[in-house]
C-alpha cells in the first residue's frame, strides 16, 4: 500500500486578534493532539460566548432599539422620496409652461438684440499719420516702416499695413504731404 499523503494545508485569512489562537490550534493539529485541539476550540468558543452580551431574543431591548432605528430610517427615506417627487412635478410643470410659451411665440423675441455694451461706440475718423506715429500702431520701428514702404509696391504696402493694423486699416503713403493716409 503506497504512502497516503495528507492534503496540502490551505492558507486562510484570520482576524488579527485570533492569530495567536489559530497558530496554537494549528500546532496542536500538526502534532496529532486531537483531544487538546478540541479543548482549545471549546475554550475559544467559550471566550466568544462570554464577550457576546447582545440579547437577540424577539422582545429584547437591543432588538427593539434596532426595530425603532429601522422604522425611523424607512420613514425618512419615504419622506425624501415624496419630496423628490414633488420637486420633479414642479419642474415638469414649469417646463410645460416654457414649452407653451415658445410654441405660442411669446418667448420668440423677433426684435433685434441691442448691443452688449451699455455705451454706443462712435466711429473715430482716422487722421493721416507720420512715420513716428504710424510705426507703433503697426508694431514696427519708424525705420522698419520706411524700409517696408520703399521695398514694396503701393498695393503690397497697403496689404502689409492692413495685416499689421489692429483695426485692419490699410495705410497709403502720400509723397506730397509725406503722410500715411488710412484706407478702409
Amino acid at each position: 500500500m503506497p504512502d497516503q499523503k495528507s492534503p496540502p494545508s490551505e492558507m486562510i485569512r484570520v482576524p488579527v486578534p485570533l492569530i495567536k489562537v489559530v497558530r496554537r490550534l494549528s500546532k496542536l493539529h500538526r502534532q496529532g493532539h486531537t483531544i487538546a485541539l478540541l479543548q482549545a476550540l471549546e475554550e475559544l468558543l467559550i471566550k466568544f460566548d462570554i464577550n457576546n452580551d447582545i440579547d437577540v431574543t424577539a422582545g429584547s431591548k437591543s432588538v427593539k432599539q434596532l426595530e425603532k432605528k429601522l422604522e425611523k430610517l424607512e420613514s425618512h427615506l419615504a419622506d425624501q422620496g415624496s419630496l423628490v417627487e414633488t420637486k420633479f412635478e414642479a419642474i415638469t410643470k414649469k417646463l410645460e409652461l416654457i414649452e407653451r410659451a415658445i410654441t405660442s411665440g411669446r418667448l420668440g423675441n423677433n426684435k433685434p438684440r441691442r448691443q452688449v455694451h451699455p455705451y454706443q461706440q462712435t466711429q473715430v475718423e482716422l487722421q493721416p499719420r507720420t512715420n513716428e506715429s504710424l510705426a507703433p500702431r503697426l508694431g514696427v520701428s519708424p525705420q522698419s516702416l520706411i524700409a517696408e514702404r520703399e521695398k514694396l509696391s503701393a498695393k503690397e504696402f497697403l496689404s502689409w499695413s492692413r495685416n499689421r493694423d489692429p483695426m485692419s486699416v490699410g495705410w497709403e503713403w502720400n509723397a506730397l504731404d509725406e503722410l500715411y493716409h488710412p484706407l478702409r
